[in-house]
């Protein structure tokens, strides 16, 4: 399936554990550091430096660009260091996650209560995965380097649906197939 970011409530509607699905649009890339900034940010009463209404935050560890690319390998990082901050940013707007792993419940009931997505990328797949990324730009925290807030325009960025909005998860179905046979 073909999405295209920003994410509405509808097109997340549309959207259940398993899919498989292309993104094309903006996507931003944020890691611990910058996470726990932007917490820092919001109980200080400040506004963030990006509007994450309806965005996508792809948990990813840049390496560095090539001469005549436009990043370099762009693999999903451990979404799990985030948890301690993505329901909150939930809660403020934040629409889709990409990255690997599994995610707590506070992350997973958040998700269902502000109609959200957690998909996966490929781990392993870096450089593939990047082939997809057209432009990137550090949009904030650039004195955090590496874990600085990027804006990504990706075309056909590919992911599947681990965490849906209706309480499924791609990863404990997974088990449960396995278990049967």
């Amino acid at each position: 399936m073909r999405i295209t970011t920003p994410l509405t409530d509808e097109k997340v509607t549309q959207l259940y554990a398993g899919d498989r699905v292309e993104i094309t649009g903006t996507i931003y890339v944020a890691r611990d550091a910058a996470h726990k900034r932007m917490l820092e940010t919001l109980d200080r009463g400040e506004k963030l430096p990006i509007d994450v209404t309806g965005q996508v935050v792809y948990y990813m560890g840049p390496s560095p660009t090539k001469p005549g690319k436009v990043i370099g390998s762009a693999g999903p990082t451990t979404s799990g260091r985030m948890d301690a901050y993505a329901p909150r940013l939930i809660e403020i707007g934040l629409r889709g996650m990409i990255g690997k792993g599994i995610r707590s419940k506070p992350v997973k009931d958040a998700i269902i209560a502000h109609k959200a997505v957690y998909l996966a990328a490929t781990g392993g797949a870096a450089a593939l995965i990047s082939q997809g990324i057209r432009k990137a730009e550090t949009v904030a925290y650039e004195d955090l380097g590496a874990e600085a807030i990027l804006k990504l325009q990706v075309e056909d960025f590919p992911a599947i649906v681990v965490n849906d909005m209706y309480g499924s998860d791609a990863y404990e179905d997974g088990k449960k197939q396995y278990e049967k046979k």
